[in-house]
This record gives C-alpha cells, sequence and structure tokens, in this order.
C-alpha cells in the first residue's frame, strides 16, 4: 500500500510537468503563429505605453523648462560678463588716447624747452577749467611757490594761449586769447613782411572765437603762412613767443585797417599741459 502511494505522487508530479511544458509549447507555438497580440496582452502593452507617457510628459516638461531657465540664467551672466569687458576696454580706449595726448603734450614741452634758450620755463598741469567759461579761463597746479607772477604767458603746444592773471601759493589762473573779456590785456604781436619790414599788431577776437592780428598798417604784406611772434611791447610778455601762423588777409567792418585772421600755434582745445614763460636771469 505504501509503494503504490508513492508511485502515484511520482505519477502526479510527472503529469504537472507534461502539462506546464505543454502549455509553454502551445504558447510559444500560437505567438509564433499569430500576427497580432492577444487582446489581454495588447490591452496591457497599451496602458503600459500610455501609462508611461503620461510619466514622461510632464517629467520632459518641467526637464525642458529647468533647461530653458538654466540657458537664460547662463545667457544672462554670459551678457553681464561681456558689458562689463565692453565697458572695461573703452574705459582703457579713452585711459589709452588721454595717455597718448599727454605724452604728445610733453613732448611739445620738452621742445619748447629746448627752444627758448632766452627763457626759463616751469611745467605745470592743467587742473580745472570750466565749460562755462572754457574759452576764456583755465587753472593750473602751480603758483608762487614755483615761481610763477602775475602776467606771465603761457604755452601749451609750441604756442602761447594765454597769460596768468591770478595767481595763489599752490595754483594760479590762466587767461586765455580766446577770451571774450573786452576787457582784457591783449597780446601785441610782430610778423615780418616780405620787404623784410616788421609789422605791429595786436590780437584780437572775432567772430565765434576766432583769432585775428589787427591794428596792423601794411599788413596787405603779410603773405598767408607767415608766423607771428609777441611783439615784447607793454612790458607784460616777453618777445619773440609763437602765437600762430596768418590765414587769411581781410579787412576790418569799416574798411579801414587790414584784419589778419590766425591760425593759432597753441593747443587751445585741451590742454593738459603748459609751459609758463618766465625771463631768465643774467648776471
Amino acid at each position: 500500500m505504501k509503494k503504490f502511494l508513492q508511485n502515484k505522487k511520482l505519477l502526479s508530479v510527472c503529469i504537472v510537468i507534461i502539462i506546464i511544458f505543454s502549455i509553454l509549447g502551445a504558447s510559444v507555438s500560437l505567438r509564433n503563429k499569430r500576427s497580432t497580440p492577444l487582446v489581454i496582452q495588447s490591452f496591457g502593452n497599451d496602458a503600459v505605453a500610455v501609462g508611461t507617457r503620461l510619466v514622461d510628459y510632464p517629467i520632459s516638461l518641467i526637464s525642458g523648462t529647468l533647461s530653458n531657465v538654466h540657458n537664460l540664467l547662463q545667457t544672462q551672466d554670459e551678457n553681464n560678463y561681456l558689458k562689463s569687458r565692453v565697458t572695461e576696454l573703452q574705459q582703457t580706449e579713452a585711459r589709452n588716447s588721454s595717455l597718448e595726448t599727454e605724452n604728445k603734450q610733453l613732448k611739445s614741452a620738452l621742445k619748447l624747452k629746448e627752444s627758448l634758450t632766452d627763457f626759463d620755463t616751469i611745467e605745470a598741469s592743467v587742473i580745472a577749467r570750466s565749460p562755462d567759461s572754457w574759452s576764456d579761463l583755465l587753472i593750473i597746479n602751480k603758483g608762487t611757490t614755483s615761481g610763477l607772477k602775475k602776467n606771465m604767458a603761457v604755452m601749451s603746444g609750441g604756442g602761447v594761449i594765454g597769460r596768468i592773471v591770478e595767481v595763489s601759493a599752490a595754483s594760479a589762473k590762466v587767461e586765455l586769447i580766446t577770451t571774450s573779456d573786452k576787457s582784457a590785456n591783449r597780446f601785441a604781436v610782430e610778423a615780418k613782411a616780405v620787404n623784410g619790414k616788421k609789422v605791429h599788431g595786436i590780437i584780437t577776437v572775432i567772430g565765434t572765437k576766432s583769432l585775428a592780428f589787427t591794428q596792423a598798417v601794411d599788413g596787405k604784406k603779410l603773405k598767408r603762412g607767415t608766423k607771428v611772434y609777441t611783439s615784447g611791447m607793454g612790458g607784460n610778455s616777453p618777445k619773440g613767443l609763437l602765437i600762430g601762423t596768418i590765414a587769411a588777409t581781410t579787412h576790418d567792418s569799416f574798411g579801414l585797417s587790414d584784419l589778419l585772421k590766425l591760425r593759432p600755434a597753441g593747443e587751445l582745445n585741451d590742454p593738459t599741459v603748459v609751459s609758463v614763460i618766465k625771463r631768465k636771469v643774467t648776471d
């Protein structure tokens, strides 16, 4: 009886194994023969696909938004950096331009000092110039402690630009030759005519800050390009300082005297370095 039961259990196991393999074989055979999956399997596949899409879409949307925000912030940072670099380059360019201008004026001051053998020069820097009196006055950083005195001539760029009208211990006020002040002490000047004679006159401002050689007798004898120098008459300024060159010859409004327009030799637009002319003391 016991042996029978054991054989029965073994037989049952074999039957179960045969059934399982039969089902697997039938499933494989059926899958290979069908062009489409079973309804249940198809429904399951579609459900999984839809679920995956529903989950992926918001994740993709959020991920794309975060990526766009990141790119936008990165672009803004790059833009700010480029703007700062442009500003730095502009500041460097302006600084280089200013230094180049100052360097040129320093070289001109050195050449002027070498050419003015009869005078001593005191170099100074322009520290103030008001827009309201741009063509009238400027302030330099030297004063009485450096030997400056009232009425000393001031040059820049190779020509006279004005004279000192007010001086303190550490600074001085320079009145420019283009000043519109009618009471200004004008420079007495002279130029050599074609016949070798000297033609004398004074510097006057005409029109919109243009310079002219006026009160000249026989002014027609002066050709265009003739150099005009201070004559030293009046005692305020030394003789022989270059003012400019004659640009054109006309007549005054009354037609009584010659009026010679001048091209200034000095740097009047934007002087940064000036030379104050001091008569050399001789033993």
